[in-house]
C-alpha cells in the first residue's frame, strides 16, 4: 500500500501541494512551482525541533502520496502525560478512500505511543464534516470544543 517516513526537504513541494488540494487549503495555502520562503523556514524549524514529525505516506515509487505532522506535547496535567498532536493530515485526490488515511492516522498513534504519549488528539475544521465522520469512525471522540483566533 504505502510507506510512512520522514519527511525530507525534497517531499515540500509535494507537501504543499496536498495542504492546497481542497477548497479550503485553496484559499490559505501558497503552492507554485517556487516554493514560498515561508513554507522552507517552517519546514526547517520543524526539522530541528525533536518533538516535531512532519511525515509522509509514499507510493512503491517514493511518490508523496500523504502527509501529516505529529507534535509530542509535553504537559502537566494527567501527571505529567505526553501528548501526541495530529495536523495538516492530507491524502492525495488519487488515494482517497482506499483506507490509506486509516492506516496512517494508525501509524501516527504508534509513533505517539513509541514516544511515551498517553493520548492523541487533532482538530478538524467543522467546514469538513467527512473528516470528522472519518476520525469518530477511527474512535476520536469530540471531547473537548476547540478555539482558534487568527493573529494576522
Amino acid at each position: 500500500m504505502a510507506e510512512f517516513r520522514k519527511a525530507r526537504s525534497a517531499d515540500l513541494p509535494h507537501i504543499v501541494a496536498l495542504l492546497a488540494d481542497d477548497p479550503l487549503g485553496k484559499a490559505r495555502e501558497s503552492a507554485s512551482v517556487r516554493t514560498d520562503h515561508r513554507y522552507l523556514e517552517a519546514f526547517a524549524a520543524i526539522e530541528a525541533d525533536p518533538n516535531q514529525l512532519l511525515a509522509v505516506a509514499v507510493d512503491d515509487d517514493d511518490r508523496v502520496i500523504g502527509c501529516l505532522q505529529l507534535s509530542f506535547i509535553p504537559g502537566l496535567s494527567r501527571s505529567g502525560m505526553w501528548r501526541g498532536q495530529i495536523e495538516s493530515v492530507r491524502i492525495s485526490a488519487a488515494h482517497r478512500g482506499g483506507g490509506l488515511g486509516t492506516v496512517m492516522i494508525e501509524w501516527a498513534m504508534e509513533q505517539a505511543r513509541l514516544r511515551g504519549c498517553g493520548l492523541v488528539q487533532l482538530t478538524s475544521d467543522k467546514q469538513r464534516p467527512e473528516a470528522i465522520r472519518f476520525y469518530e469512525k477511527l474512535g476520536f471522540v469530540a471531547s473537548h470544543e476547540g478555539l482558534k483566533l487568527d493573529l494576522t
